[in-house]
């Protein structure tokens, strides 16, 4: 469980259990939400009606989201436990390319209600149709790719690393975890990291000397003018990096970039989520990828529901037509 220190409200932990009582307000919050007309996620009025209903989270979790959004620590990652589903609720797992979720069910409505109070959910038009509510899910035909619908190991990533206006936070709600149970996101976070590199390295990483490429889940996407790998304060910088599309334009950049992705490597941790379980990252200190599995295409598939948050819609607004949260 997640530790809040009472006078000052900081986080002290990175994991929250709910109780019987609060999975049970959490499920009646979202049933109510479930019948909500239109009764469809991507629906303007509909998302007006959960922003609202955001505020109606069970206290300590609402009280949790807040620490992490405040300070995400020194994982820059949240495990909530006990969310009010489980596998018997579920239907098959999708296997079909470009798979979102349109209507609304409880797992979804769970996942827009968390993100919405971390900030506001958003979408890119150019992935997945741009759907609030996206599936991550094993597709035949795709198992050896470096995406979201493949099941060999991912190279660790921030989520869109190309865009101007990534997600500041990613939150991946398990539906259902592979047939083992032990498929895991992998995690590894730069304040854990930093400490490790030489100063040498810290300036090559902080210069424009890598580009970025969109990857697969993105239909159009222009790679990125030269860029740094770490942004920010030289204490607690952020880091932009995918070590899949992330290419040096220098010999001494990519030997820099070698080593930071061992000690990124060295430093990471496997998060494996159950049925009802969500972890959310902070994106801007977080790279996360994911361990092997195999997929059987037998509807028990490792499932899981992804969001994406920012903390500002105001900063993208220019990016979204009709004040729409889905970004051009």
């Amino acid at each position: 469980m997640t530790k809040l220190d009472q006078s000052t409200g900081a986080a002290q932990g990175l994991a929250l259990e709910l109780t019987d009582d609060e999975r049970a307000a959490l499920r009646e919050l979202a049933e109510e939400l479930v019948a909500a007309p239109p009764a469809l996620l991507d629906d303007l009025t509909w998302v007006a009606q959960a922003r609202r209903a955001s505020c109606r989270l069970p206290l300590r979790l609402r009280q949790t989201l807040r620490a992490f959004r405040d300070d995400a620590g020194p994982t820059g990652s949240l495990i909530l436990r006990g969310l009010p589903f489980g596998e018997d609720d579920l239907p098959d797992t999708p296997t079909v390319r470009e798979s979102v979720e349109r209507a609304t069910t409880v797992p979804a409505v769970v996942a827009v209600l968390i993100g919405l109070h971390l900030g506001e959910v958003i979408a890119y038009r150019n992935e997945k149709t741009g759907a609030l509510v996206q599936n991550v899910v094993p597709v035949p035909g795709l198992e050896g790719t470096q995406s979201n619908a493949g099941s060999v190991p991912l190279e660790f990533h921030v989520e869109n690393a190309f865009h101007p206006q990534r997600p500041d936070y990613v939150g991946l709600l398990c539906l259902r975890n592979d047939h083992a149970k032990r498929a895991g996101t992998l995690v590894t976070c730069i304040r854990q990291a930093l400490p490790l590199l030489e100063e040498t390295d810290r300036k090559v990483l902080r210069e424009p000397r890598f580009i970025t490429a969109p990857p697969p889940s993105f239909h159009h996407g222009d790679r990125t003018m030269p860029h740094a790998v770490l942004v920010g304060s030289p204490e607690d910088p952020n880091i932009c990096l995918d070590l899949n599309a992330t290419t040096a334009l220098d010999d001494e950049a990519r030997e820099v970039m070698a080593r930071l992705k061992q000690v990124l490597t060295d430093v990471s941790t496997a998060l494996v989520l159950q049925s009802g379980s969500m972890a959310i990252i902070d994106n801007r200190l977080v790279l996360h990828g994911r361990t092997e599995f195999t997929p059987r295409f037998d509807g028990r598939d490792r499932w899981l529901h992804r969001v994406y948050v920012h903390l500002d819609n105001r900063r993208t607004r220019v990016h979204r037509q009709d004040a729409r949260p889905v970004l051009n």
